[in-house]
């Protein structure tokens, strides 16, 4: 009899657990909210199994919660993510992930002759959906760019 092995993350007891992320987004997702600068233990799995999406990324961190706009801002990397608030090792909070209708000084704009680049100003992006494409309007110079080039880019 071959007896299956399963690998255990371990439970948080306080904090935030990001899961149903796309393999390989885990990490742009940790640089996105600066995760990788604190103190507070987190957990990180990458590739792993999935159902839904055939592989993965998860991320726990504790004492950490994930605002409502930093949901949202999650929401243009991994649209179909979980974020899980947790207290005393149970879920509390379920946050659902929706594309914001801006968003400020998260991404740098793609254009290099954009005015964003040379002046002390916080870059600001309208998002426009239509069905599964999204696309970020620059405001400055109103350039449109789709979700892709602007997650890829940071």
């Amino acid at each position: 009899m071959v007896k299956e092995t399963q690998l255990q993350v371990e439970a948080i007891r306080n904090g935030s657990v990001i899961d149903h992320i796309p393999a390989n987004i885990g990490i742009k997702i940790l640089k996105l909210f600066k995760m990788h600068k604190t103190n507070e233990r987190i957990t990180i799995g990458l590739n792993l199994p999935s159902s839904a999406l055939g592989a993965k990324d998860l991320i726990k961190i504790e004492n950490v919660y994930l605002t409502k706009e930093q949901a949202n801002q999650l929401a243009l990397y991994a649209p179909k993510a979980t974020v899980n608030q947790i207290e005393e090792y149970k879920v509390v909070n379920k946050l659902n992930l929706a594309l914001p209708e801006h968003i400020e000084s998260v991404f740098e704009c793609p254009n290099s002759n954009c005015i964003s680049h040379g002046e002390p100003v916080e870059s600001k992006f309208k998002v426009q959906q239509k069905q599964d494409n999204v696309h970020l309007k620059c405001h400055y110079c109103e350039k449109v760019f789709s979700r892709e080039i602007m997650t890829e880019a940071r």
